[in-house]
């Protein structure tokens, strides 16, 4: 088993883009082996908030404290060699690169490679199936799933997933659910799952946020008999 999972705290988090402020003093925590859904409407900063927990860009006010370490001014690659892994709302693959070499590029040591990629292709067989195929040549979502995969490589204690189960059918947004609950019992992972789908999110998640022109709004366990109602109200005005 990995080593468990890690704690996130963010504080009075603002940022944005320029002299525009797109969150502000956004405060969540996410425990080691929970998943924390954060959901809202397109345009609310949800993904602004993930980019600056990465360090791809700068918090104006607030901090970011992962295992008890501030990380707020560290650039991306430092915050990443924490075990974090950061899976974009964006298909952020390599195109030309074979799904092999896809997977490749996921680790952080070479001599769990040969473990990690068998235990990936047991999770996701048609990606063991298509190792030399062309990683763009993929269907959309296959993709998105190429993009986990290549995220579970580095053997993460924090996940930051950006919007996976957008645009993907009802089955393969299953499969991603039994993947990541199955992954958190099994190592312990944290994740902050951002997300617009409130089933996938109820399903998978311990708690849930609800980001509204970039503050929280609402939050709650997801275990509430009410939750995906309130949910939904706050997300139709």
């Amino acid at each position: 088993m990995n080593d468990p999972g890690a704690t996130l705290a963010i504080s009075g988090l603002t940022s944005g883009y320029g002299e525009a402020i797109v969150i502000r003093g956004i405060s969540l925590t996410v425990g080691a082996g929970e998943i924390v859904a954060l959901l809202g409407k397109n345009g609310m900063g949800k993904s602004t908030l993930l980019r600056t927990v990465m360090g791809f860009l700068p918090a104006r006010e607030g901090n970011v404290v992962i295992d008890g370490i501030d990380v707020t001014r560290d650039a991306p690659h430092r915050i990443a060699r924490r075990s974090i892994a950061y899976t974009p709302q964006e298909q952020a693959i390599f195109q030309d690169l074979t799904v092999g070499d896809n997977l490749r590029l996921g680790q952080v040591e070479s001599r769990w490679f040969a473990e990690e990629l068998a235990r990936i292709c047991d999770v996701f067989p048609f990606l063991g199936e298509r190792l030399e195929q062309r990683a763009g040549t993929l269907s959309g979502g296959e993709q998105k799933m190429l993009l986990i995969a290549r995220a579970l490589m580095a053997r993460p204690r924090l996940m930051l997933v950006d919007e996976i189960s957008e645009g993907l059918q009802p089955s393969i947004i299953e499969r991603l659910a039994r993947v990541l609950v199955a992954e958190r019992e099994r190592t312990g992972v944290a994740v902050l799952l951002v997300e617009q789908n409130v089933r996938f999110a109820l399903e998978v998640a311990d708690r849930w946020s609800v980001l509204k022109l970039g503050e929280i709004d609402d939050e709650g366990g997801s275990d509430m008999p009410n939750a995906a109602s309130r949910i939904a109200d706050h997300l139709s005005v």
